[in-house]
């Protein structure tokens, strides 16, 4: 017994002589390495599944994450996870901007823009009116409405994240990004046989499919199960509606700086968050042609690897618990939102709006 005792003294004395030796600088990053390695494996492993055997990888990086919520609960990972949930996030919506120029969407025309910029109003706005009627709070509508009117997932966590912490945030958030992971996977394989049904000539197809499904991996795939030309015409209309990330964004920042204000302790909130500046740079400089396109796809992959690694650590934050609080009426929101951004999308081409 004495001799154990002492060696567990003499391991403990180790380690913090092991702690002391460490630079001042290197002790905030081996503080997060443990939780970030976590989420980082985990978006290794997520990915490898999809790229192997189909399916969402974003879905997959959230429930994986789900099942080692026990790890939100202790000491030593907790602060890599949250890192990654908030910082690892907000570099990989910046580096969608490396994606979109503007004459992609002047190429457009004002048909589809003008598609786009009201689909997105009108659905933000529907499902903060619908989450009232339903009895859920105004942000969850908000958040749902954005996520489905602009970018899926993506959207999600960009437009969370400049929204104020309450008990809900996280729930909200993590309820929103399946729900519309799960519609938009549905979508890319039910919207091509609508455009069969309707009889849409290519571009309207590119129109119907960019202006509606969530997700740009899934836009991309309909898109060019149809034809070539669908398929780009989907994609330019996607990025169109990605670009709108940034008003929204703003828009939001303005709704909710009384109630972050009030989280941050009375301090002041800066209009313009600084992952949101970025994404803008990066599509301005990417406008001008100084982003080679061998950079472009790197900033791509690496968007995509900081948002796979950020719903990792969102999932492990969030239990399959108190996820069956939540209830259906987030899903009845969710469903009647993608339903009247789809039947408005369609209503501009029935009309000839989206070619003009």
């Amino acid at each position: 017994m004495t001799h154990r005792d002492t060696g567990g003294s003499t391991d403990m004395s180790t380690e913090e002589n092991n702690k002391r030796a460490l630079p001042r600088s290197l002790e905030p990053f081996q503080r997060i390495m443990p939780g970030l390695m976590i989420c980082i494996t985990i978006a290794l492993a997520t990915t490898f599944i999809a790229d192997h055997y189909g399916g969402p990888t974003l879905l997959y990086a959230l429930l994986f994450g789900m099942t080692l919520h026990f790890l939100s609960e202790e000491g030593r990972c907790l602060a890599g996870v949250e890192f990654a949930a908030k910082k690892v996030l907000r570099l990989g919506v910046a580096l969608l901007g490396g994606r979109i120029t503007i004459e992609q969407v002047a190429e457009l025309g004002i048909g589809p823009v003008l598609t786009v910029v009201c689909g997105v109003m009108l659905t933000i706005v529907l499902g903060a009116v619908l989450a009232r009627l339903l009895g859920l709070d105004r942000d969850m509508g908000l958040l749902t409405g954005g996520s489905v009117a602009i970018c899926g997932a993506s959207a999600a966590l960009a437009l969370s994240a400049v929204m104020p912490r309450h008990a809900t945030h996280e729930r909200n958030t993590i309820m929103t990004v399946v729900g519309v992971t799960t519609l938009s996977t549905m979508a890319m394989v039910t919207y091509p046989l609508i455009v069969g049904v309707l009889g849409l000539s290519d571009t309207d197809a590119g129109i119907f499919l960019g202006g509606t499904i969530h997700d740009v991996a899934q836009v991309v795939g309909a898109g060019y199960m149809i034809s070539e030309g669908t398929g780009d015409v989907s994609t330019f209309v996607k990025l169109l509606r990605v670009a709108m990330l940034v008003p929204a964004v703003m828009v939001f920042m303005f709704l909710f700086r009384r109630d972050r204000r009030d989280e941050d302790g009375g301090g002041k909130v800066p209009m313009l968050p600084g992952f949101l500046v970025a994404f803008v740079a990066l599509v301005i400089v990417n406008s001008l042609g100084w982003i080679p396109p061998m950079v472009t796809e790197g900033f791509t992959d690496l968007s995509r690897w900081c948002l796979v690694t950020a719903i990792a650590a969102l999932g492990i934050k969030t239990s399959f618990q108190k996820l069956a609080v939540v209830g259906w009426k987030p899903v009845i929101l969710m469903v009647a939102e993608t339903v009247f951004l789809l039947l408005l999308v369609l209503a501009f081409i029935y009309f000839d709006l989206a070619s003009l």
